[in-house]
């Protein structure tokens, strides 16, 4: 093909260029698959579906059918036709330039530290404390369990992918000993104790559940284009990207459809709270008991391989998102410093030490702020954050569709069946629940018990004004960040060269 189909958004700055050198691909089939596992099935969440009883069952696997799946096939062609370092990021500025790209990478990427500071490292803190190791809230050892967390997962995302990797597939190998172990236990417990399995009006969908449930199950299922993100360092993402996300789709299904399945049909939904450390882990305690006295043994390696699994959740987003960051800030919508990477580990050091230090932060603030409206701002803010990665697909999905339009003549080992057809259908649906999560989780009670917005749904001791503002400020600030940094990039953007190892003038691969 001629050159004209390469275009100003197709090139690379000499910035980038220059630091994709110190990249080596370690990330083969068996890495990807296990490093997507690690991803989307997060057993921190798996009984707080369940808690919804047989409408958390229904409304997952309805979102499966209409979101999970056709992501899996868009993030398939996009995955291994655009194979560059930096994934979605780089997905979106071919789409849209690189202003709406840097803006939304940082998006993408500040709401990772954050929720590893404010949720993960408090929900594996809690943990060792019911489980494993009693200590007090707020003594010298929550701070240091807390903070060995944290940095332990940055280091892991420091380390080459050719170590660092092993870190979500041992994760990946504890989410499914853990959960297939589990699935079994109930099915003695259904033996010893009986079925409580829902009656069949329990199954009746209703719209309070679903938008209470929407943006909970967006996110569990959200992660495909991550392992993208490091797209230089794999060994063939042309036929390893599209192999690995279907099979990690069926994958992920199960995984999460069989534990909800068995908690919602055997354990009492009075013993589970939903609340706490985890309503998985309550579920796990309360059919451990068939096992007597070896139970207590095996609540306790339960608990250990629930807490690899949320180390390694850390792990793989702070890969991921670091990695996308790092692209944005050497592709010129960032500081320079900050995509810097390491000659001897191939990795982004300087983000991924600020991801680390944000998440300190973080958690320090979550564990000193007590009661009051201050803990009320804080909460509310935090919430607002962790919504930041659901908002930044509605950029991401669209790009899939002006990318088929746009850059058609660009090799697709894979594509999304269907033609055109096809591409608007996934690329409709998927942005539409990206909207619809969204919007639910920025104004919470929308449609909700027939109203526009129901109060009632609101964090206690916030009212609608305080929180739309809250909101409103939290995007407002990230947005003024993602132009900051794409000002400060104007000198790297300023050098663009074409990318000598990826063709974007192939044939479209009919």
């Amino acid at each position: 093909m001629a050159t004209e189909h390469i275009g100003r958004e197709d090139l690379i700055t000499s910035a980038a260029l220059e630091e994709k050198a110190k990249l080596r691909r370690h990330f083969g089939r068996f890495d990807i698959f296990f490093f997507l596992i690690c991803t989307i099935v997060g057993v921190d969440t798996l009984g707080q579906v369940a808690v919804e009883g047989a409408q958390g069952f229904l409304w997952l696997i309805f979102l499966a059918i209409f979101f999970f799946i056709p992501y899996g096939l868009i993030v398939a062609e996009l995955g291994s036709a655009f194979t560059e370092e930096g994934g979605s990021y780089i997905w979106t500025r071919m789409a849209w330039g690189r202003l709406i790209a840097g803006v939304n990478s940082v998006f993408y990427w500040f709401s990772n530290p954050v929720w590893i500071g404010a949720t993960l490292a408090l929900l594996a803190v809690a943990a060792i404390q019911s489980y494993i190791w009693h200590f007090e809230d707020g003594s010298w050892a929550f701070y240091i369990v807390g903070l060995v967390y944290i940095w332990f997962s940055v280091w892991s995302a420091i380390l080459s992918f050719g170590v660092g990797k092993w870190i979500p597939t041992l994760g990946a190998f504890c989410r499914i000993i853990v959960i297939g172990l589990f699935s079994i236990t109930t099915v003695i417990y259904a033996f010893q104790n009986g079925l409580n399995f829902p009656a069949a009006g329990e199954f009746s969908p209703t719209w309070g559940a679903f938008i209470a449930l929407v943006p909970l199950l967006f996110f569990n299922f959200v992660g495909f284009e991550l392992p993208s993100a490091a797209g230089d360092e794999m060994k063939n993402p042309q036929k390893d990207v599209p192999f690995t996300v279907l099979r990690a789709m069926i994958t992920s299904i199960l995984l999460y459809g069989l534990p909800i399945l068995a908690i919602i049909c055997v354990v009492p939904a009075d013993q589970i709270s939903g609340k706490g450390v985890s309503a998985f882990l309550d579920a796990v305690d309360t059919v451990f008991t068939v096992y007597g006295g070896a139970g207590d043994v095996m609540i306790k390696i339960a608990a250990i391989m629930f807490i690899l699994a949320v180390v390694s959740s850390a792990s793989t987003w702070l890969m991921g998102s670091d990695r996308a960051q790092a692209i944005a800030s050497i592709d010129g919508t960032g500081p320079r410093w900050l995509g810097r990477f390491s000659s001897r580990y191939g990795t982004p050091v300087n983000v991924n030490v600020i991801s680390g230090i944000l998440s300190t932060l973080v958690f320090l603030a979550a564990v000193r702020i007590g009661e009051g409206s201050a803990a009320n701002a804080f909460n509310v803010m935090i919430g607002i954050v962790l919504l930041f990665t659901t908002m930044s697909y509605i950029v991401i999905f669209p790009a899939f569709i002006k990318l088929r339009r746009s850059h058609g003549h660009v090799n697709r080992p894979y594509k999304v069946p269907g033609g055109m057809a096809g591409v608007w259908i996934c690329g409709l649906i998927t942005t539409f629940w990206a909207v619809l999560a969204s919007i639910s989780g920025i104004f919470p009670g929308f449609l909700a018990e027939g109203e526009f917005l129901s109060d009632s749904w609101l964090p206690e001791g916030v009212t609608r004004s305080q929180y739309t503002t809250y909101a409103l400020v939290a995007i407002g600030i990230t947005i003024a960040v993602g132009i900051i940094f794409y000002i400060v990039g104007s000198k790297t953007r300023a050098e663009l060269v074409k990318d000598p190892e990826h063709n974007l003038e192939g044939t479209s691969g009919d």
